[in-house]
């Protein structure tokens, strides 16, 4: 071709003057254009990086093979080879990252399952997701050995991460353990942080991921700065949470799930997931954040709460969580959910308002720790502080307590509540008495902006048990009606204080002996 175009430009006859520069520009840039397609090579869709400790067939596959130290620049490179939609598949093996890696927009970083592949990062190595459309499938990450960094404050903003930190959207995670040392926050961290990403956060999905005896939070939510601070619609399927701080806590606050820190959450889909053994609650929102359109669905909470209990707690007192579901208001849906052996709480709910329980069963809450609880453990511990618009408030249909540690069932400042067939048997009670709807005003640490007993409310409900004095006591009710069936030989097995003064029906609850076969 290069021969052709010196022989062309060489032949006088074949030039006209007023048209030269024209013709031979074109010439040049079709000649070009061609030599360009003819030396072009397909950029890959796929490469592959080899751990240092892998098998020797796959680093004979490898593009690019480690030698088991900076691994995250092998890595690294390799990602930043990719057009958008490639893939970097990592070999079986361990990759020692002493820094971070940032997937580009578009790619996918996937290894040979949890079990194969295993990304250690230290030195405050991180996979940070900031760029948008990242997928992850089938790797183990750890963090370990994080240090403060900071010279100017004694908040080190470097350690209040995550050993994956998702700042942008789209983002997909399949298949991936984690763990971590106490040196840094999460191991799962959404953040959205406007100085890594301004837009809102949305669209994250987990599916097959597990955070197992890490010394930090399992999953989290967190927001920095004052704008975008909603995260939407995230969506959890299938994802574990195992003894989260239980060995070891990054802070006294740690939990096995974390939606709402700083936050605001809208959006949140959590199926078939669980939470067990957690230093605090299993599954938890903070207070302030706003939650909407918030749905767990066939999640278990197990055996969490294993932090102390001060002795001076008083109900409602935010010091300790202890829960297996801790709800402290917004619209937040649990549906077939299961709490059981929670030390303090199996649920807690706070200023309800619009909130639905539906199917939820409890059971052992607070068996396990009743020695060294200053205060009753509770199944079911229904509260209200602030004023609400929802009515109704909480509508609780088809739950179960069954053998509480203390009460079934305690629920304190509370109006428009709606329980329908809601099943107690068997609570161990406290000082002789198995569940409380309604309690005198000030019972509260907080202060209640309405009064502390229930009113406006129906409430349907069965029990049984015995060894107690009381199996049901009601007081300070207004506007209360009562249905359902009380079996047992307790002396006073439904003790109601002022009801026919205060305008409590309890014409429809039924108060049959425990050797009753009706």
């Amino acid at each position: 071709m290069i021969t052709y175009l010196h022989a062309w430009l060489a032949e006088p006859a074949r030039i006209h003057a007023a048209g030269k520069c024209r013709s031979i520009s074109l010439l040049i840039g079709i000649t070009l254009s061609l030599l360009l397609v003819q030396g072009a090579v397909a950029v890959p869709t796929i490469l592959y990086v080899a751990a240092s400790d892998g098998n020797p067939a796959s680093k004979a596959q490898a593009n690019y093979t480690c030698d088991g130290f900076d691994d995250q620049v092998e890595i690294q490179m390799a990602l930043s080879a990719l057009p958008d939609g490639g893939k970097v598949v990592l070999s079986d093996g361990t990759f020692n990252c002493s820094g971070s890696i940032a997937p580009t927009a578009g790619t996918t970083l996937s290894g040979q399952g949890p079990d194969a592949t295993i990304i250690l990062f230290s030195q405050n190595g991180r996979l940070n997701l900031s760029q948008v459309r990242v997928t992850l499938d089938g790797f183990r990450i750890e963090g370990t050995g994080y240090k403060n960094l900071s010279t100017e404050t004694t908040l080190d903003l470097s350690q209040w991460l995550g050993v994956l930190t998702i700042y942008a959207s789209h983002a997909r995670i399949y298949n991936v353990t984690g763990t971590a040392d106490s040196s840094i926050q999460a191991v799962f961290l959404l953040l959205h942080d406007p100085n890594v990403y301004a837009p809102p956060l949305e669209d994250i999905e987990f599916v097959n991921c597990r955070a197992v005896d890490p010394e930090t939070y399992g999953f989290l939510h967190n927001a920095w700065g004052t704008e975008n601070t909603t995260i939407r619609d995230v969506r959890y399927e299938s994802c574990q949470a195992i003894n989260c701080g239980r060995n070891g806590a990054f802070n006294p606050w740690v939990t096995g799930f974390d939606f709402a820190e700083l936050n605001n959450i809208e959006g949140l889909w959590v199926s078939n997931c669980s939470a067990e053994g957690s230093l605090e609650s299993g599954f938890h929102f903070e207070w302030d954040p706003v939650k909407r359109d918030c749905v767990l669905i066939n999640c278990s909470s197990r055996n969490n709460g294993n932090k102390p209990c001060p002795e001076t707690y008083r109900i409602g007192d935010p010091s300790i969580f202890g829960s297996g579901f801790y709800l402290p208001g917004g619209q937040v849906s649990l549906i077939n959910c299961h709490a059981e052996g929670n030390s303090m709480f199996g649920y807690f709910i706070v200023n309800p308002n619009g909130m639905l329980l539906y199917n939820c069963t409890e059971s052992s809450t607070g068996r396990t720790r009743i020695a060294d609880l200053p205060v009753a453990p509770i199944s079911y511990c229904i509260l209200q502080s602030m004023p609400i618009s929802e009515n109704p408030s909480l509508v609780m249909e088809h739950c179960k307590s069954a053998d509480s540690g203390g009460w079934g069932i305690f629920v304190c400042g509370t109006e428009n509540a709606l329980i329908r067939n809601f099943t107690m048997t068997n609570p161990a009670g406290v000082d002789g008495i198995g569940s409380i709807l309604g309690c005198p005003s000030g019972t509260l640490l907080v202060n209640s902006t309405i009064d502390a007993g229930v009113s406006n409310s129906t409430i349907d409900l069965s029990a049984s048990g015995g060894g107690l004095e009381t199996l049901l006591y009601i007081a300070n009710n207004r506007n209360v009606t009562y249905s359902g069936r009380i079996v047992s030989d307790a002396a006073h097995p439904v003790l109601a204080e002022d009801d026919g003064a205060l305008g409590v029906d309890l014409s429809r609850l039924e108060v049959l002996p425990a050797n009753s076969t009706e």
